[in-house]
């Protein structure tokens, strides 16, 4: 096999999903490693992250960009049903490559892609970076030194919620068929399976929790598998429900057990001693915490340090992935084999295992076949951009019960519409960053909707997915000849805080937009481009700015209320004023009647109740209704502001991208939204009427968005 002693090697990316960030961050931190180019179906997204990257080359194509490129290894990090037939399009250019897992959705495919990278002599790896933990590396050696004894048991925990199978995407590979799951999470745990005890024999499954989802796809939301390899009996337990994020590994031997917590990266190893029992259980609880305390302050040390680049890796996640992708370029320059964990035949076992549990359980290859949509032979005379979303959703439902015929056009899945009647619904593919998509969009349409949220991070995804968009958006319905143009922005890029006062249409937006966050910035900014295109060439746009909107589809843990993380809510301030809540319904409502009331180009309207409930009210109703008990914590104002800050100045020590963010107090005090909110124009020159009753609100809201939760948990 060829190796890369002394020339620089030259990496690629394919595929510019969630996971490609943490790859890129491995190359660039690699020293002798270029990434020289990014390929993704999507030009604009394959654009967007090299820019992010600093990488000269984007491709929409493989086949071009090997084409064009001298390129020494390729991470595919496509979709796993794509894994396949990149890899082997990048293996027969005689170019290595570098594979997400799973390696493959069949053991034939896998050794397939195998066999052609032995027979041209490239290096074919796999990332099962799990086992790259280092509390999982230093089990691994516990286990391997003899220090547990002989080995006969092993339990693994795996519970750790898949958001897509509430929030969507729902056609998505991995919710496609009831199997999938397995393949997409089952490797992680797979792999250490196989890793400490090798290939079980017998093999016991259960898939229940069964939910189906939007679209007619069916998944299992737990999975429990029991095997043996010799002496060696393993129980996994993998959930993927909602609950508490628990990924843990205990190994229990002859003289001792050892436990690895991987979302805390600790491992603990527990033995007798000499000591009679009672001084003996003394001496081993002081060791466990004694090596809980040490580890948890390495963690925090090694993640500071990193932080401020006076040492590599990140989190222990990040570090995984750094440590899988070194050791694959290790032996690129070395030579050798590769590291038996990212090795392809292990690859194959995994996946192999993967098939075995899942036929195991008795669940077939695909779900209930799911009937195509039929194609609507309609001409709608209205598109909605972002149909999919929270709102898009309820007003697509408002304007064909009015009689409307509807085009929307998606960009994701589609799933949540499919139900919709096709002789009143036309969905249609595309994105908004595309002119050739939204000219065909727009074709016979009179009313567009710009609901559409670009989803972002930093200010230059915000700038192209949010910003740049709306710009185009706004260009092609003047050139279009669109009636009007109904954009939604957001309340938040008003400054809400204890001193805001009155905030009605007339307001200005923030005056200090650009220390607020990004979303208030990119919307305000935005909005500034359609007024600008409505004074220059007759645009005729109309604005509404929702409040914080709840109800059924949506999420019941709200960040205008406070700062969620699992059953713990960190309130804005002391949570006694009255938010400007708003019923989902009502905001469908008024955006429905943008377009039935004449002249009304140019304006902007609020879209917020009365003052009904206040985020301590809201939280009593959210337990009361969903049978919860949260832990409740009012933070001041002062305190997020700080937390902030302290990040800022790591960020600012190490170069970090987001630098340029300066923390600002105006913008964490708004969330308070303590500003008195009015809607009194919309209700005017609308005839808008919000529900106005509490006890409605805390039904239809509250209630309404626990109905979605309820289910997931069921």
């Amino acid at each position: 096999m060829k190796t890369y002693e002394s020339n620089p090697i030259c990496a690629a990316i394919v595929g510019t999903g969630f996971i490609a960030q943490f790859h890129a961050r491995a190359i660039h931190a690699l020293s002798g490693v270029d990434l020289v180019s990014i390929c993704d179906a999507n030009l604009i997204a394959a654009k967007s992250f090299a820019e992010t990257w600093n990488v000269a080359k984007a491709y929409a194509s493989v086949d071009e960009m090997l084409g064009n490129e001298k390129i020494d290894c390729v991470h595919v990090l496509v979709p796993p049903d794509h894994h396949y037939e990149v890899s082997k399009s990048v293996l027969r250019t005689g170019i290595n490559v570098f594979l997400e897992k799973p390696m493959s959705i069949s053991v034939k495919e896998a050794e397939d892609i195998s066999a052609l990278a032995r027979q041209k002599g490239l290096y074919l790896g796999i990332n099962h970076n799990m086992m790259f933990f280092s509390a999982y590396q230093q089990l691994r050696r516990v286990v391997r030194s003899g220090v547990l004894g002989p080995i006969d048991n092993i339990g693994i925990n795996y519970f750790s919620e898949l958001e897509q199978i509430r929030f969507g995407p729902f056609e998505t590979w991995m919710l496609r068929s009831p199997g999938n799951v397995v393949l997409e999470t089952g490797p992680h745990l797979f792999s250490i399976l196989l890793d400490l005890v090798g290939p079980p024999g017998e093999v016991l499954a259960v898939a229940d929790r069964q939910v189906t989802l939007p679209g007619g796809a069916m998944i299992y939301r737990r999975w429990r598998v029991q095997a043996t390899s010799g002496r060696t009996a393993a129980f996994v337990n993998m959930s993927v429900g909602p609950g508490f994020n628990e990924r843990t590994i205990t190994v229990h031997g002859l003289y001792g057990t050892a436990t690895v917590d991987l979302n805390a990266n600790t491992c603990l190893v527990d033995s007798r001693s000499s000591l009679g029992m009672d001084l003996d259980r003394y001496k081993r609880s002081r060791s466990l915490s004694s090596q809980l305390r040490s580890q948890a302050r390495q963690n925090l040390q090694s993640y500071l340090l990193a932080r401020l680049k006076l040492k590599r890796g990140g989190n222990p996640y990040e570090l995984s992935i750094l440590d899988s992708i070194a050791s694959y370029y290790q032996t690129l320059r070395r030579g050798g084999p590769l590291d038996l964990r990212i090795d392809a035949e292990f690859g194959r076992n995994v996946i192999d295992f993967c098939a075995t549990v899942i036929r195991a359980a008795g669940v077939q290859p695909s779900g209930r076949p799911v009937a195509p949509r039929v194609a609507a032979q309609i001409r709608p005379t209205i598109l909605v951009l972002g149909g999919a979303g929270f709102i898009g959703r309820e007003l697509i439902r408002q304007l064909v019960a009015s009689g409307h015929q509807v085009r929307a056009m998606i960009r994701g899945s589609t799933a949540l519409l499919d139900e919709l009647d096709p002789d009143q619904v036309e969905l249609v593919r595309g994105d908004i960053r595309r002119e050739e998509d939204l000219r065909t969009a727009m074709d016979g349409v009179a009313y567009v909707y710009h609901l559409a949220v670009g989803h972002a991070k930093t200010w230059q995804e915000y700038q192209s997915n949010e910003v740049d968009s709306t710009r185009l958006v706004g260009t092609l319905c003047l050139a279009c000849g669109v009636k009007r143009l109904i954009f939604t922005g957001t309340i938040d890029s008003y400054y809400a805080g204890r001193k805001a006062g009155l905030i009605n249409e007339q307001s200005p937006l923030d005056p200090y937009i650009a220390r607020r966050n990004y979303y208030a910035r990119a919307k305000a900014a935005a909005e500034g481009i359609l007024m600008e295109l409505h004074r220059t060439h007759g645009l005729p746009v109309v604005i509404f700015r929702p409040g914080i909107v709840i109800g059924a589809g949506g999420n019941p843990f709200h960040w205008g209320v406070g700062r969620f993380t699992e059953n713990i809510c960190e309130v804005w301030g002391d949570g006694d004023n009255v938010l400007p809540f708003v019923l989902v319904a009502d905001v469908a409502a008024a955006l429905v009647r943008a377009i039935e009331k004449a002249d009304i180009e140019g304006r902007t309207y609020n879209l917020i109740d009365a003052p009904l409930l206040t985020s301590n009210d809201y939280l009593a109703a959210l337990q009361q209704h969903g049978g919860l008990r949260l832990v409740i914590q009012h933070r001041p104002i002062w305190r997020f502001y700080l937390e902030d800050l302290a990040k800022w100045f790591v960020k600012l020590a190490v170069g970090h991208p987001d630098r340029l963010r300066v923390p600002s107090y105006r913008d964490w005090e708004s969330r308070t939204q303590r500003g008195r909110f009015s809607s009194t124009l919309a209700c005017d020159e609308l005839g808008w009427k919000p529900c106005g009753d509490r006890n409605r609100m805390i039904e239809e809201g509250i209630g309404g968005s626990l109905e979605g939760w309820r289910k997931a948990i069921e």
